[in-house]
């Protein structure tokens, strides 16, 4: 089993976006994500924490006492014991009091160090989230059906293909959404990962200021221009899985 590369760490990343179903549209963007060991949470000198907090309430259900029990609780649920093996998360810390996380990764670890699951956690523009549950292959890839609404111009069906290897020094992340048009939506993330110092931070921060806002803000932005394209929303269900919970 490959370990990723020491922990806590930045990643300065493009994340593209592409839909080549009704219509085509494609953009991508930069920003920069936090890969941080669950049970070793980087505290940073007190000037700078308010560009990097981790937040239990923002993952999973919000109301447990800690990131690590929250991914615990819900693993419980689906028959999971890590025995208290070693969790990687990937995801984007509070900016500013704020953050918006597309997609948290977690890659959970028994006590020997052995690849157990790969949780990822994804949270739509509604305050809503959802996680699914991968059994990943050797080259991290997996298949699971959509079960949660994330785009008002794709409905919940279809299945996603995603491929989530462990970051090292490259950070190299896809997910397909298939239906029965085929491929019609492709979501990739890659970057390089830098120590998770100060100095970096202060540079990342410099670069892409309110990142976390920016990323919510080009979701929306996005979303305006294909329905000013025409494209059919598809309303939002009633009843959605929402918060990590079982479906």
């Amino acid at each position: 089993m490959r370990r990723t590369e020491a922990t806590p760490a930045l990643y300065e990343c493009v994340i593209g976006h592409a839909r080549v179903a009704p219509l085509r549209h494609s953009f991508r963007h930069r920003t920069y994500l936090w890969c941080v060991d669950l049970d070793r949470i980087p505290v940073l000198p007190r000037p700078v924490r308010p560009l990097a907090r981790f937040d239990a309430r923002d993952h999973f259900t919000g109301g447990a006492g800690s990131l690590r029990a929250g991914l615990d609780a819900f693993l419980a649920a689906h028959g999971v014991d890590l025995g208290g093996g070693r969790v990687v998360m990937l995801a984007h810390a509070r900016v500013f009091g704020f953050v918006f996380n597309p997609l948290s990764v977690y890659w959970c670890h028994d006590p020997s160090g052995a690849l157990v699951c790969v949780v990822a956690e994804v949270h739509n523009t509604y305050g809503q989230r959802h996680c699914y549950l991968l059994r990943t292959d050797d080259a991290g890839e997996a298949e699971v059906d959509k079960e949660f609404y994330v785009s008002p111009f794709f409905a919940v069906e279809g299945r996603y293909r995603m491929r989530l290897p462990l970051p090292g020094e490259r950070l190299a992340l896809s997910i397909h959404l298939e239906n029965e048009d085929g491929r019609v939506f492709t979501a990739v993330v890659s970057g390089r990962r830098r120590p998770a110092t100060v100095p970096a931070l202060l540079s990342a921060a410099a670069r892409r200021p309110w990142s976390t806002v920016a990323v919510w803000a080009g979701i929306r932005r996005h979303g305006v221009h294909l329905l000013l394209r025409g494209l059919p929303v598809h309303p939002r269900p009633r009843s959605t899985p929402q918060e990590g919970m079982p479906s």
